[in-house]
């Protein structure tokens, strides 16, 4: 199925909170958490973490802090983040953290990391916009030489550092794993450049091959491939346009969240944003089905792009958490052990 045996499913929160839904904070985070409690119980192998800055609904800004508060309260499920935004993060405090992130989970905390996007997030760290990719680089090869217990002295075009070395050491050794995500070129050449696997929802085959011929390019071994992968809305539920209907305003505002950010940055020209749920049914932007119908589609998703890790969003944005628990039951326990 995968080229390295089982598919690992994740969940993927982003604890956003939006004004129209609202409920405390306190209490959201902790219903995440005691969520990610049971699915660690109950078959699920991973909690990706999504960052972004300065928007009303509180999407989460700060993803070491939350990384560590799961650690806290699980044993096995593993934490990748999905994705860091490297160009607002200073790389020996980040390594730091996630030196310290991976004692507290003994060894389960994973880096993924991202150029950004979003231009107001550019302006409010006052880092120009063209920067995004040569800060990355450059933060990519510092953390790898900090994580591995290197005392690194260096000077590049946006960093300089002299005699930092990070304590305590990551449980994990060399390092952590380091994730890469993202859609284009550069991407994908910073993924088999500097890291270990490449992350990003709806993946192509286009662009697993693309990435496959990226590390044949630099030399790096194709076999066995971390890749990461998933729909981006997949629901399991016993009454799909039941659970369609409820998620269906919560899903448009998530969605058109996004296309008004790309659309700003350049990155989409043509923005289609979706004006009700009939249009949302139409494009696919959430799909909703019964548990049969959920294992073909990830089969045959799997089936075209071989993927390790397989995640999809978990909670819509303004849902309490208690709203995803009969979905996430079904999921574990009639789609999961199909792959198993």
């Amino acid at each position: 199925m995968s080229g390295t045996g089982k598919i690992r499913f994740g969940l993927w929160y982003d604890f956003r909170n939006p004004a129209q839904w609202r409920r405390p904070y306190a209490d959201l985070y902790a219903e995440i958490l005691d969520q990610i409690v049971w699915a660690e119980d109950h078959g699920f192998d991973d909690v990706w973490l999504s960052e972004h800055h300065f928007i009303d609904d509180g999407y989460l800004p700060s993803m070491l802090p939350a990384a560590a508060a799961i650690a806290a309260r699980t044993k096995r499920i593993r934490i990748p983040l999905g994705v860091l935004l490297m160009p607002f993060h200073n790389p020996v405090r980040l390594a730091e953290d996630i030196a310290v992130v991976d004692v507290i989970s003994r060894g389960r905390f994973e880096l993924g990391v991202g150029v950004g996007y979003k231009v107001e997030e550019f302006e409010g760290f006052n880092v120009a916009f063209g920067e995004r990719g040569g800060r990355t680089n450059e933060a990519l090869q510092i953390i790898d030489r900090l994580l591995r217990g290197e005392t690194v002295t260096f000077k590049g075009k946006y960093f300089e550092i002299n005699r930092a070395r990070v304590t305590p050491d990551a449980v994990q050794q060399p390092r952590p794993p380091i994730w890469v995500g993202g859609f284009t070129p550069p991407a994908l050449r910073r993924a088999a450049k500097y890291a270990d696997g490449f992350t990003a929802p709806d993946a192509s085959r286009k662009v697993y091959d693309a990435y496959l011929a990226e590390l044949v390019r630099q030399g790096k071994p194709a076999d066995p491939v971390r890749f990461a992968a998933g729909h981006r809305w997949l629901i399991c539920a016993s009454d799909p346009d039941k659970t369609f209907n409820e998620a269906a305003d919560h899903i448009i505002y998530q969605s058109n969240n996004y296309t008004e950010w790309a659309a700003k940055a350049g990155q989409n020209r043509n923005p289609i944003y979706i004006r009700d749920r009939a249009h949302l049914r139409e494009t696919g932007g959430l799909i909703v089905v019964d548990p049969a119908a959920c294992v073909r589609m990830i089969k045959d998703y799997v089936a075209r792009v071989p993927m390790t890790h397989y995640y999809s969003w978990t909670l819509p944005p303004g849902l309490p958490p208690r709203w995803a628990r009969e979905h996430l039951e079904l999921f574990a326990s009639k789609v999961i052990p199909e792959f198993a």
